[in-house]
């Protein structure tokens, strides 16, 4: 409903002239500090929009009167940090993997340079915490290595990776035994294998099982007559409860029949033979490092 506007003394201000059921509304004008506020930011907005960049073209986009962008602002930080680094980093591609690890400052410069490396570079495969990923990728903190695990060891095979292009790459394949032995002889090996890990079998007992024999056969000269394995030619243990692929009868007999075999890039020529350094000592302080 409408009314006149009037004067209310108790707020000092005018009314609208609307009212219902004899409530009025007034007519409050904004805070000058608000509308003093409002105008500074419109203001600063549009002096911001012809500094920075702000406006999409049809091909690209308007740069700014300063030219800046996050991208320069990132190089220049990234200088920077290369600069405070060049020290410890030149130190580090002049010395071997050892040498650093032998030092106390070139150590403890290459496991914090080498944790942000492998969380950047390697985290994606073996994990944060390098614990690995069952079924794809081994973990990096036991001492269960397939290739080695001393300073040397992890520093070959982080320059030049597993079973890729890269002519010092570290290679071995294990062939599928879908056509060498029967559907009988691979449940029988398989279950021999789960049994060489099973400290509760007795020696007795597991090497009168069937797949005994076949396992001598066909899968000793490169796991070891005991399951050892055979880590010069990245070949895992079989005795030891640590499995990449699983512990069940159905996963060793796909394993036996359509056998996975992990393939790891050659950082050397990604990261640089100072980073690769730096990732070697990072993860052989993990834990599982041998000397």
């Amino acid at each position: 409903m409408a009314s006149e506007r009037r004067y209310d003394p108790v707020t000092g201000q005018y009314t609208t002239g609307h009212q219902w059921d004899g409530i009025e509304e007034l007519s409050t004008p904004l805070p000058r500090w608000w509308v003093i506020s409002l105008v500074v930011c419109f203001i600063i907005a549009i002096i911001y929009a012809f500094l920075y960049p702000a406006w999409p073209t049809t091909k690209t986009y308007y740069t700014g009167l300063l030219d800046w962008t996050s991208h320069k602002e990132l190089a220049e930080y990234q200088t920077e940090a290369r600069a405070g680094q060049a020290h410890w980093r030149e130190q580090i591609a002049a010395n071997t993997v050892g040498d650093i690890a032998a030092s106390d400052d070139l150590r403890t410069f290459a496991v914090a340079g080498g944790k942000a490396l492998f969380n950047e570079n390697c985290a994606g495969c073996h994990g944060i915490g390098a614990g690995g990923q069952q079924g794809q990728f081994p973990s990096l903190i036991d001492d269960d290595w397939l290739w080695g695990g001393t300073l040397d060891d992890i520093y070959q095979t982080v320059t030049h990776g597993i079973r890729n292009t890269d002519e010092s790459s570290r290679q071995s394949e294990m062939p599928s035994f879908k056509d060498m032995m029967s559907e009988e002889e691979i449940a029988a090996t398989a279950k021999f294998v789960l049994a060489m890990s099973d400290a509760s079998v007795p020696a007795e007992t597991r090497n009168a099982m069937p797949g005994a024999e076949l396992y001598s056969n066909n899968c000793a000269g490169c796991h070891g007559a005991e399951g050892e394995g055979m880590r010069m030619m990245g070949v895992p243990a079989l005795a030891d409860q640590i499995w990449l692929y699983g512990d069940t009868e159905e996963a060793i007999r796909n394993q036996i029949v359509r056998p996975k075999m992990g393939s790891m890039p050659a950082w050397g020529t990604r990261l640089g033979d100072d980073a690769v350094k730096m990732l070697a000592v990072y993860v052989h302080s993990l834990g599982g490092g041998e000397k």
